[in-house]
Order: structure tokens, then C-alpha cells, then sequence
């Protein structure tokens, strides 16, 4: 198991922090944590597929996302609609034609930017169960206040008053958004501004990433 945290700028994100390998049975898990919202990532395969779902050039891959309580509702089929895009766009699925991955995320603790911390969780997961992508992704969320002043990683207070809240899953390599969650208006140049901090803003996750990692197989090679 490897555990880090960092705290960002109070008024940019919030801590977060990660740890891995807490579940056994999966190829690879981790629980991510911003704030106080906490989501656990289990992944699962590559692993045999049903007939009826098998795709003869690349492996099937699902996102199964649990509320903290209850049953899956609309709201959480948005989210693994996403998600699903998200590792779609950076998993090398050909690599596993004919075969299953799944992605299962538990809710622990919500209290606001719910979605970029499944991301978040979801990309550690894949990395902790080794599977082959083209580049590492990162969850941001940020939000546009009554009197247009944009926020990141809002609460749930926050995005309650909010005008627009806004998620983007952004990859390591280019910065490019690969996909879009949006709730509430905005203008195209909110838009715009939105994507440029959010880029910003990525680099520190991705720094977390890159020593997280560092920290883990530095201590595997002890």
C-alpha cells in the first residue's frame, strides 16, 4: 500500500490525498480523497466477457458507480457515462481484444466535486491494476458563483448557489480536455476561462500522481 497527501492553496483546491492496493480481491484499487469527499475505485479484469458484450478488437470496459446509500439513479449513470468516455479515451483496449474491464466506484463521502474525484479515483485504480494507457488523466471541477467569480473543487454547499458547475477530465500529456460535465449556464468565455484554470490547475494533481508513484516503488525497492 502507498499513501500521500498534498494541501493546494486554499482558495484553488483542497487537500487530497490517495492510498492504494486496500482491496484484495480487484487487479488494482484505491480511494481518493479531496476535502472530505472520498470515492473507492476497484478494478476489475482484463477478465473474460460475455458473449453478448464481446468486441473483437478491444476489451469491453464498464463503470459501475455506487451511491453512498440506495440504488444508482440518473444522476449516477451521467456520471459513469463520463467516466466510461474518459477511460475509454486513455486505456489501450485493443491491447485486450475479447475480454472485460471493469471499473466499479463506491461513494464514501460527498461533500461537493463529486465527479472529478471518481475520475481521480478511477485513473489510480487503473495504474495500481497495471493496465497499459496512453496517458494518465485527472478530474477538475470548478464552478461559476452568482456574481460570475469562477471557483475550483466547490463544496456541496458551493455548488448549490452556484450558476454553473463545471467538470473536466483532462489528460497528462497534451492538457487536453478529453471530456465534459456541465450543470447550470454559462458563456462561451466562462467557458473558455473555465478550461484554462482547470488546465492550471491539473499540473497539481499530476504532480501528486508523479510523486505518489515515486514515493510507492521507492519503497518497494527498499
Amino acid at each position: 500500500m502507498a499513501a500521500a497527501a498534498v494541501g493546494g492553496e486554499m482558495q484553488l483546491l483542497r487537500p487530497f490525498c490517495c492510498e492504494h492496493g486496500l482491496l484484495s480481491r480487484p487487479d488494482g484499487s484505491a480511494c481518493f480523497t479531496q476535502g472530505d469527499t472520498t470515492v473507492l475505485a476497484a478494478v476489475y479484469g482484463p477478465a473474460e466477457v460475455k458473449v453478448s458484450k464481446e468486441i473483437f478488437d478491444k476489451a469491453t470496459l464498464d463503470v459501475l458507480l455506487k451511491p453512498k446509500v440506495g440504488l444508482p439513479s440518473v444522476a449516477e449513470k451521467s456520471k459513469e457515462q463520463m467516466i466510461r468516455n474518459t477511460c475509454e479515451a486513455t486505456v489501450l483496449t485493443a491491447l485486450h481484444p475479447r475480454s472485460s474491464i471493469t471499473v466499479v466506484l463506491q461513494v464514501i463521502h460527498d461533500s461537493g466535486s463529486l465527479l472529478s474525484c471518481c475520475l481521480n479515483a478511477a485513473c489510480m485504480a487503473l495504474m495500481d491494476a497495471g493496465l497499459p494507457m496512453k496517458s494518465v488523466f485527472c478530474g477538475i471541477t470548478c464552478m461559476i458563483d452568482p456574481d460570475r467569480n469562477i471557483l475550483l473543487d466547490p463544496t456541496t454547499t458551493m455548488e448549490k448557489e452556484a450558476a454553473a458547475v463545471l467538470t473536466f477530465s483532462i489528460d497528462s500529456v497534451e492538457k487536453q480536455l478529453l471530456t465534459l460535465s456541465t450543470k447550470g449556464s454559462y458563456s462561451v468565455e466562462e467557458l473558455q476561462q473555465c478550461v484554462a484554470i482547470c488546465q492550471k490547475a491539473a499540473e497539481k494533481i499530476f504532480q501528486f500522481y508523479r510523486d505518489l508513484v515515486s514515493r510507492r516503488y521507492s519503497k518497494l525497492n527498499e
